[in-house]
C-alpha cells in the first residue's frame, strides 16, 4: 500500500520549474487531493497506477493510439506540455525510483498500419506492454484484419500468446 500512495503521489505533482496551464495545474491538484484526502481513485489514476507498477518493476509500456497521450476522453494526461515553451513533462518517466522507459505516441487514424505496427513491437518486446487505443471504438473497424488474422489467431495458428492490449473505449 505504500509504495502504491508514494506512486501516486508522484503521479499527482508537477515540477514547480515548469510552466503547465492552470487547467492542467487544476488536474494534478485533484488528483492529488484524491490520493491524500478520499479512499476513491478514478479510472485514470487506476490506469497510471497499473502502468506506474510495472514500469518499476522493470516492464517497459508504450502506448500508441490517436490523442492517447492526453486520453481520448481527456482523462490520462500521460504527457504534459509546459504553456511557454512546449517542453514536455511525462510523469511516468519520473517515477523516483529505477524504472522502464514509458513511451507514448499519438499516432495518425489508421487503425490499419497503427494496430499492425505495433502488434510486431509487442512481439519484439515479450515483458513490456504494449497498448493500442482506438479513439472511438468503433474506430478500430479499420483493424478488423490484424484482429482476425493475428490478435485472434496466433494462439493457434503459431502457438504465441504474446500481442497487443486493445483499448477500446
Amino acid at each position: 500500500y505504500a509504495s502504491l500512495k508514494d506512486l501516486a503521489g508522484r503521479l499527482s505533482s508537477l515540477p514547480e520549474e515548469m510552466n503547465f496551464l492552470r487547467k492542467i495545474r487544476k488536474i494534478f491538484e485533484d488528483r492529488s487531493v484524491m490520493v491524500n484526502s478520499t479512499d476513491k481513485l478514478d479510472w485514470a489514476m487506476g490506469e497510471l497506477l497499473a502502468y506506474a507498477t510495472l514500469l518499476t518493476e522493470g516492464h517497459p509500456v508504450r502506448l500508441s493510439g490517436q490523442d492517447c497521450a492526453r486520453g481520448t476522453f481527456s482523462h490520462r494526461h500521460a504527457i504534459v506540455k509546459a504553456e511557454d515553451s512546449e517542453a514536455e513533462y511525462a510523469p511516468l518517466n519520473h517515477l523516483g525510483v529505477p524504472q522502464s522507459k514509458f513511451e507514448v505516441y499519438n499516432s495518425l487514424l489508421s487503425e490499419y498500419a497503427v494496430m499492425g505496427f505495433e502488434y510486431g513491437y509487442a512481439l519484439g518486446m515479450p515483458d513490456g506492454l504494449t497498448l493500442w487505443e482506438a479513439q472511438f471504438g468503433d474506430f478500430v473497424n479499420g483493424a478488423q484484419i490484424i484482429i482476425d488474422q493475428y490478435l485472434s489467431a496466433a494462439e493457434d495458428k503459431w502457438n504465441n500468446q504474446k500481442g497487443l492490449v486493445l483499448l477500446l473505449p
